[in-house]
C-alpha cells in the first residue's frame, strides 16, 4: 500500500441526528454543528426535484448542461469555464489529481477544512500549513512560503472554522504576488453570508494574471448539502484539465436541477442571510453577557472561547439535546463552533449555556 494512503486519517464527520437520539436516549435534538441550512432547502429546488423524479431511470446529463447555464448566466462567464462537482470536496479532489504530482506542495491556512490536507496527500503531495494570524489569514505569511515546488495555495474565504474573511484589495494584493506557475484556489463555500461588502469576491478576479479556481457549493445558503453538489469557476485551460479528471455523471439528475432552480430563488436566499445575520447577533451579546471572547464572523457560524472546561461543556450540552462542534482537530481544544440555527433554536442552546456555565 502507498505510505500516503496507508497513513490517511478518515475525515469524520459529524453523527445524524438520529443516531446520537439513539445513543444517549434523548429526543428533540438540535444540531448546531455543521453548518448546515436551519430552513431547509430551497422551495423551488423542492418542486424542480418532484417534477424530475420520473427520469430517475435515465441518467443524468454528463455536461450539467442546465445547471452550467444558469450558472454562466449567473457569473457571465462561457460554461466552459464551470465545472461541477459532487460537492466543493470533489472539485479540491480534481485540483489535486490535476495539478499535484508526488513531491509536490500545496498552501493552506492552518486551521483550516481537514479535506484539504487529506485530499493532497492522496494525490502524493504535501500540505503545508501556515498558522492563522489573529484568527485570520495571514496572506504575507502564505506568500512568504510559496516556493518552487508549490502548485497550489488554498485561500478560504471567509474562513472555517474562524468565520473571518478577507477584503478585495487584499486579494489583489496577493494575486500580483503570486510567482508565475501557482495555481490560487479560492473556496467561498460561505460567501453568501458575507455581510460586509469589502469581503473578496471571487469571481470578479477571475481575469486576473495569476490563475484563480473559485469554488462555491449549494450546500450552505441554499440549503442543498443532502444531494452534494458545487462548482467551480476557473480560466478556460484549468477548466478543461479538471474536466478530464472528472467522472463522466459525477453529479445526478437532482442534484442538477436543485441546483438550478436554486439559483433562481433569491427570496430564499435573502431569508436565509438575514437568519443567519439575526442568529449571530443572538449569540454575540450572549457570549458577551458570559464573558467569553469569540471571532466576528462573515460566514453562518461562530468560534467561541470556552476554556479548558470546552469539551466538558460540549458533552453536558449533547446530554441536552444540543450537539455543536468540538474543535480539537482543528487545534483550538479550548474553543466550540456553534452554527446558526432557527431563532427558537438558537435560544435553546443559549439558555443551556448560560445555565452550564453559571450553575
Amino acid at each position: 500500500m502507498a505510505p500516503e494512503i496507508a497513513s490517511l486519517v478518515p475525515y469524520k464527520p459529524g453523527k445524524p441526528i438520529e443516531e446520537l437520539e439513539r445513543e444517549l436516549g434523548i429526543s428533540g435534538a438540535i444540531k448546531l454543528a455543521s453548518n448546515e441550512n436551519p430552513l431547509g432547502p430551497s422551495p423551488k429546488a423542492v418542486e424542480a426535484m418532484a417534477q424530475a423524479l420520473g427520469g430517475l431511470h435515465r441518467y443524468p446529463d454528463g455536461a450539467g448542461y442546465v445547471l452550467r447555464a444558469a450558472l454562466a448566466q449567473r457569473y457571465g462567464l462561457p460554461q466552459e469555464q464551470i465545472v461541477l462537482g459532487n460537492g466543493s470536496n470533489e472539485i479540491i479532489e480534481f485540483l489535486c489529481r490535476a495539478f499535484i504530482r508526488p513531491g509536490d506542495q500545496a498552501l493552506a491556512a492552518a486551521p483550516s477544512f481537514l479535506m484539504y490536507s487529506k485530499l493532497v496527500q492522496v494525490a502524493g503531495g504535501r500540505l503545508k500549513e501556515v498558522p492563522l494570524k489573529d484568527f485570520r489569514l495571514d496572506l504575507a505569511a502564505l506568500q512568504e512560503a510559496i516556493e518552487p515546488r508549490t502548485r497550489l495555495v488554498f485561500l478560504n474565504n471567509p474562513d472555517n472554522p474562524a468565520g473571518t474573511a478577507f477584503s478585495g484589495q487584499e486579494l489583489q494584493a496577493f494575486l500580483d504576488q503570486t510567482p508565475p506557475g501557482v495555481l490560487v484556489v479560492l473556496d467561498e463555500a460561505y460567501i453568501d453570508f458575507a455581510g460586509d461588502p469589502a469581503v473578496a469576491q471571487g469571481p470578479e478576479f477571475l481575469g486576473h494574471a495569476t490563475p484563480l479556481v473559485v469554488m462555491r457549493t449549494f450546500s450552505k445558503s441554499y440549503g442543498l448539502a443532502g444531494l452534494r453538489i458545487g462548482f467551480a469557476l476557473a480560466p478556460l485551460e484549468v477548466a478543461g484539465l479538471l474536466h478530464r479528471v472528472r467522472q463522466p455523471f459525477n453529479t445526478s439528475i437532482l442534484a442538477q436541477v436543485a441546483g438550478a432552480a436554486a439559483l433562481a430563488d433569491e427570496e430564499f436566499l435573502q431569508k436565509s442571510r438575514e437568519l443567519v445575520w439575526q442568529g449571530l447577533q443572538d449569540f454575540y451579546a450572549c457570549f458577551e453577557r458570559l464573558g467569553l471572547s469569540y471571532v466576528p464572523s462573515q460566514a453562518n457560524f461562530v468560534l467561541v472561547r470556552i476554556g479548558p472546561r470546552a469539551g466538558e461543556v460540549a458533552e453536558e450540552l449533547l446530554r441536552r439535546g444540543i450537539i455543536v462542534r468540538k474543535m480539537g482537530s482543528y487545534q483550538l481544544p479550548e474553543h466550540l463552533r456553534i452554527s446558526v440555527g432557527l431563532p427558537q433554536e438558537n435560544q435553546r442552546f443559549i439558555r443551556q449555556l448560560t445555565a452550564i456555565l453559571e450553575g
